[in-house]
């Protein structure tokens, strides 16, 4: 049987792709994940995605590599982790309200050919209007400043959303695993 490799330190994503019963690997990926002056949000998850699955699968030959980024757009703006406790601060001041739009790269990669499948998953969210004091509420107690928009869907940030509209809602916290079935079929994995 192949190798499966999720190129990915994100607790998140492994344990979504532990859902799929699979035995895998992990491991970081070493890649800047700086936007290209005036790339394109949908443009930048799909650099990403490859890059990362790229980056590891030296690492692992004959192996079918998992690489995914996530990109948040608000009103039409790009937003990546916040890192600190200000830019999540003035991050969820913005989507109060709003519609925010995760679109997640998702790339397999065969390591043995070079040959790989690409997409994007999109997921809306729709968020509450919530206050102040529960911004620093939701921060103080998830620290979600490694997640991209300072959401930490799998976890207390579900409590800001109004609702959510999208075909894979795993999509939202990283790992779309509706496509990525569909991808690991077309290299001949099959899930069960």
């Amino acid at each position: 049987m192949t190798k499966l490799v999720l190129a990915s330190s994100s607790p998140a994503r492994r344990k979504l792709l532990q859902r799929l019963g699979l035995p895998f690997e992990t491991m970081s990926p070493d890649v800047d994940e700086t936007p290209l002056p005036n790339e394109l949000p949908a443009a930048v998850a799909t650099r990403l995605a490859i890059a990362k699955a790229q980056a590891v699968s030296k690492y692992f030959p004959d192996s079918l590599i998992i690489g995914s980024d996530q990109v948040i757009v608000i009103d039409g703006e790009m937003y990546g982790k916040p890192l600190t406790h200000e830019n999540a601060v003035r991050q969820l001041k913005l989507v109060r309200g709003h519609q925010c739009d995760a679109l997640t790269g998702l790339c397999v990669l065969d390591s043995a050919t070079g040959r790989y499948e690409v997409d994007v998953v999109p997921f809306s969210v729709f968020f509450r209007h919530f206050s102040d004091e529960m911004i620093e509420n939701y921060l103080r107690k998830e620290q979600p400043y490694h997640c991209a928009g300072g959401i930490k869907a799998e976890g207390l940030g579900i409590v800001l959303f109004e609702r959510m509209a999208g075909d894979d809602p795993n999509a939202l916290e990283g790992l779309p695993l509706i496509r990525l079935v569909r991808m690991l079929e077309q290299f001949g994995m099959q899930v069960v």
